[in-house]
């Protein structure tokens, strides 16, 4: 199946899927690419000598999430070109980096930003997109991501469906009126579960970032677990705000490189 099909089928799922409002909005989609796609994408996906432990990338401090290991995926197309395995992740990355897979999703949470931001604001994204290998142990305690973050998309990678209670969790806080901006991760004991996306094959879920969007994974205890997953992100890199409207300075001191997305009242 060539890479524009399974785009088209992406953009489809993704445009039609239901999107729920509790605890934040959200959705969830099984079969989000075609099954033969789907089943090259994971043929497809490189040794764990090319992946970086999450700690390695700058992004954490030392010794965080030993068990989370990350590749971005103009390593995936470096190996794949030095190895002479094609350019599949070239061209998966050329359709899921571009501006129409980005205003789709900005579009398809668009209520909630527009809460988040405010109406008749202009904001300036920038997109990023890796895989993601964790093992055995790992796990992530409630948070709600980078004030930066708009949307995240988890693309769920296994083989099969034996370990469906492997997915993200949604929480809600015990204090109804705990916030957080995310600038911190928070003990699981302080939250209420109020839902698994399950771990499935070639299933998604996509959340809209707000300050309760507290998500995490809980302990892997099963052994021999190589848990593989598809990471975009999509992140404010400037917002203009209407005059007299005042934004977080962190969401404008960017050079604003990214598309414009208008937030308009409707």
């Amino acid at each position: 199946m060539s890479s524009s099909d399974a785009e088209q089928a992406v953009l489809y799922n993704i445009a039609n899927a239901t999107v729920r409002e509790y605890p934040f909005p959200h959705f969830y989609v099984e079969n989000v690419f075609p099954a033969a796609y789907y089943d090259e994408l994971l043929r497809k996906l490189p040794a764990t000598s090319v992946y970086k432990r999450l700690d390695e990338t700058g992004t954490v401090p030392k010794g965080a999430y030993p068990d989370r290991y990350i590749c971005d995926l103009e390593d995936a197309e470096q190996d794949e070109f030095e190895n002479g395995r094609g350019d599949f992740w070239e061209r998966f990355h050329g359709w899921m980096s571009g501006e129409q897979f980005a205003r789709l999703v900005m579009y398809k949470f668009r209520h909630g930003i527009a809460q988040r931001f405010g109406d008749d604001v202009e904001v300036r994204i920038s997109t990023d997109c890796r895989l993601v290998r964790d093992f055995t142990h790992y796990a992530i305690s409630p948070h709600t991501d980078t004030p930066r973050k708009i949307v995240s998309l988890l693309f769920y990678l296994p083989a099969d469906d034996r370990f469906r209670h492997l997915g993200t969790s949604l929480y809600v806080a015990r204090d109804p009126a705990r916030r957080c901006e995310g600038q911190g991760h928070h003990p699981f004991e302080e939250f209420l579960k109020v839902a698994t996306a399950e771990f499935r094959p070639n299933s998604l879920l996509a959340f809209a970032k707000n300050d309760m969007a507290f998500h995490g994974v809980e302990p892997i205890q099963d052994p021999g677990i190589e848990r593989n997953l598809l990471l975009y992100n999509i992140y404010a890199d400037k917002v203009v705000p209407k005059p007299g409207r005042q934004v977080p300075a962190d969401w404008s001191v960017h050079p604003a490189p990214g598309w414009p997305w208008r937030i308009a009242a409707e």
